[in-house]
């Protein structure tokens, strides 16, 4: 056979297989973010979700996101990812819950996807959310057990779910002191300041720098910023942050309460790909590692590290005692009784300070 007809021959094999090889389409994958993704809070946290998602699915999807999406902006963007054919849509926070409704119903072979929100239709919209309070209280479990109990509270927005981690932290401060064998003030633990925003990074400021100047021992941050952190640091005094991991950016943090949302994401987009995705009600806590509990500081001893994460496996266990009655509220008045714990629905919808919490939810 000469070297011609050889060449022929492989040319028109090539050929045929690159016909016959099946093209595999990419699931694509689109996200609605609240705001930029260096703002190191909610939308830093989402990010890292998503940067998660690519590492784990890799070539079998195509990711695209936008960033400032705010309630004026949601249906026209979250309408756009329809239209272009994208086949899940994650919508980032409590206030693309409307418009994501608007959009589902125009749009029912698409699957959306809503965080913290809690409307959801029967076809292709479903909501998803994490246990951050069980970080909240191992966070405040490790200060009681360092002997911290005049904690400063640089609170957000005055709804159940950062009401909940407040109760949530000063449950698992009052066993840490306890634990410690400390005397305490049972009426004032934790006083709380309110924000009444997700992120005002001059306020938080301010607001950290008067708890910290009026002798608190600890600043706890709950903002979307670290900004609350990095002033106790500069004021001297202790701090613990919230959404990501602050010790970069606040030197003084014991640790950090984490957001971490690729697990999801990849759990998600994994039954969209292979057809069982369903519209649910998702709200992990860490037996699906929808939270995290960040890195200690060096000086958090080795005892108190031991003694959080001993309570942290009992949680991977599912195993979630931590609104376990007796709980009293500010008044005294028993709210959960022994023998009882609050139920989901008691704790998605939480609007009473428990004992030792100082400080008012406003109206």
């Amino acid at each position: 056979m000469s070297k011609k007809l050889t060449l022929l021959i492989l040319l028109f094999l090539c050929v045929g297989l690159a016909f016959s090889t099946p093209v595999i389409a990419k699931t694509k994958v689109a996200f609605a973010l609240l705001w930029t993704i260096d703002d190191m809070g909610w939308t830093t946290a989402h990010y890292k979700g998503i940067e998660y998602l690519k590492k784990e699915l890799g070539d079998q999807i195509e990711v695209s996101y936008t960033e400032k999406v705010l309630a004026a902006n949601a249906e026209q963007v979250l309408r756009g990812y329809a239209k272009a054919g994208y086949d899940i849509i994650f919508a980032t926070t409590f206030e693309h819950m409307d418009p994501t409704v608007i959009v589902a119903k125009d749009f029912p072979d698409v699957i959306f996807e809503h965080c913290s929100g809690y409307k959801k239709n029967d076809k292709n919209m479903g909501n998803y959310f994490s246990r951050m309070y069980q970080s909240e209280y191992l966070a405040g479990y490790m200060a009681g057990l360092m002997g911290y109990k005049n904690v400063g509270t640089v609170a957000t927005q005055p709804i159940p779910e950062p009401i909940r981690g407040i109760n949530a932290f000063t449950i698992g401060l009052k066993k840490g002191l306890t634990e410690a064998g400390i005397k305490y003030d049972p009426q004032k633990l934790n006083t709380i300041v309110w924000l009444k925003s997700w992120r005002d990074a001059t306020n938080e400021t301010l607001l950290a720098e008067t708890l910290a100047g009026r002798g608190h021992d600890l600043i706890r941050q709950m903002a979307d910023t670290p900004e609350s952190a990095v002033a106790a640091c500069r004021k001297g005094v202790a701090s613990i942050g919230y959404g990501i991991d602050v010790g970069a950016q606040a030197q003084c943090a014991l640790v950090s309460s984490e957001w971490s949302w690729g697990v999801y994401y990849v759990d998600a987009v994994k039954r969209a790909m292979n057809g069982t995705w369903k519209p649910a009600e998702v709200w992990w806590g860490f037996e699906k590692q929808g939270i995290k509990l960040g890195p200690f500081n060096a000086s958090v001893p080795g005892d108190v590290q031991q003694k959080v994460l001993a309570e942290k496996a009992k949680l991977e266990k599912g195993v979630d005692e931590i609104f376990a009655g007796p709980v009293k509220d500010q008044s005294g008045k028993e709210i959960i009784k022994a023998g009882q714990r609050a139920s989901d629905q008691d704790l998605l919808t939480m609007r009473w300070l428990v004992e030792g919490v100082s400080g008012k939810i406003p109206e």
